[in-house]
């Protein structure tokens, strides 16, 4: 098990910038309906598109609300 995840660790980018996130997770939760950890991802996802310069990014996502408040915060939301 831990393989598979150092193989996908080799893949993924991580977030780092906490205060960032954070701070797009609380106005995120004023505007949708959001579990608090949702707001969390959808918060650093933002972050990330914001550093793509101009190329979209691409949200997987089976909640519905989630992936109701990222296309809303203009993401481009993808069902898997």
């Amino acid at each position: 098990m831990l393989e598979r995840l150092d193989t996908f660790a080799d893949t993924w980018d991580e977030v780092t910038e906490v205060l960032a996130v954070r701070s797009r997770a609380s106005l995120l939760l004023a505007r949708h309906p959001l579990r608090a950890a949702d707001a969390g991802q959808l918060g650093a996802a933002l972050l990330v598109n914001e550093q793509l310069d101009g190329r979209p990014l691409s949200f997987m996502c089976l909640d519905r609300r989630l992936s109701e408040a990222a296309e809303l915060e203009g993401l481009r939301v993808t069902d898997g």
